[in-house]
């Protein structure tokens, strides 16, 4: 069976009315295109969520401080736009979502303390209002996503690695308990979501990287190919990376694994398989962001030891690879 990413490269190839056959091309595709980098101060462990045509970066840690500022970046433009500062405790390693149209935030550590508040910004006033408190443990390195016009938070570190999950239901401003996730206990997950699934795997537990990957489509945790499978010819095992996706696949780039990385790995949910992209060409890094929008991914931001980044990179997964732009 054909992958999804090569009848992609093969339909690229065709409309651009190149001679020969998609078997025969040999031509490297995936370029990292260097964006407008962040106008606030560098910093890692910050948070991330896309609302229509805008990617929003807020909070983290720049190796002095915690941070509370809030940007965003306009993805046609190619700028970005300071907004009114998260009122909450300045802090790292929290959770951000979108859901109907709204950003929300929770969870995070502030250099003292765990947190469990929980808040939500309204792009169309600039304004920020506080919810219903997160109903599990204070925690940070969790995972936060939607799904089904409902936001989750899972995983994370209260003092041990956690596996539970809560649901939030901006309706009524309350939680709940969710459906019970199968997976192991870990902190500093990965998740992207593709066709109304949410994906989720890669993190630690105990020091240890952990390779289960799953999918929830609401209801249910379904168990896929592990990532270091013994019959799969690839091993995709890292934490503290980025998750985004594109033309109906996911991607993973850079994360600690053994030491940062560059590396990027693409997944096929048709084929359930991974497969090794062109490298992020910028400097290898962890507690970086990911913004996804429709037609666009960016990779932005992070830490390497006690250097923070500033730098922001487009992901042009059917273009020919080009180190040089």
């Amino acid at each position: 069976m054909i992958s999804k990413k090569m009848y992609l490269k093969c339909l690229t190839i065709l409309i651009a009315v190149i001679s020969i056959s998609c078997s025969d091309d040999d031509t490297e595709y995936g370029n990292w295109v260097e964006s407008s980098s962040f106008d606030g101060d560098a910093r890692g462990n910050a948070v991330s969520f896309v609302i229509g045509d805008k990617g929003y970066l807020l909070t983290g840690y720049d190796g002095d401080d915690y941070l509370n500022d809030l940007w965003a970046y306009d993805k046609d433009g190619d700028y970005w736009v300071q907004l009114k500062d998260f009122p909450g405790v300045a802090r790292s390693g929290a959770v951000g979502f979108e859901l109907n149209g709204k950003g929300y935030i929770g969870t995070g550590y502030d250099g003292s303390n765990r947190l469990k508040d929980f808040w939500c910004y309204d792009p169309a006033t600039n304004e920020w209002t506080q919810k219903a408190d997160f109903l599990g443990t204070a925690r940070y390195g969790a995972v936060g996503f939607s799904i089904g016009g409902k936001g989750y938070i899972g995983t994370g570190y209260d003092g041990s690695e956690l596996k539970d999950f809560y649901v939030y239901d901006d309706a009524t401003d309350s939680w709940s308990i969710s459906v019970g996730f199968g997976g192991n206990k870990r902190k500093d997950a990965l998740t992207f979501t593709l066709d109304n699934k949410v994906y989720l795997g890669f993190g630690l537990r105990n020091g240890a990287y952990e390779n289960d990957f799953y999918y929830f489509d609401g209801s249910t945790w379904t168990r896929l190919t592990d990532l270091d499978d013994d019959d799969a010819d690839y091993s995709v095992l890292l934490s503290s990376g980025v998750a985004f996706t594109l033309d109906g696949l996911g991607y993973v780039a850079t994360g600690e694994s053994s030491g940062i990385s560059t590396n990027t790995w693409v997944y096929d949910p048709i084929l359930d398989e991974w497969d090794e992209e062109p490298n992020f060409e910028g400097s290898a890094r962890q507690d970086a962001n990911a913004f996804t929008f429709t037609d666009k991914a960016f990779v932005l931001m992070g830490r390497s030891g006690s250097y923070y980044f500033d730098d922001n990179w487009e992901y042009r997964p059917l273009e020919e690879s080009d180190d040089e732009d």
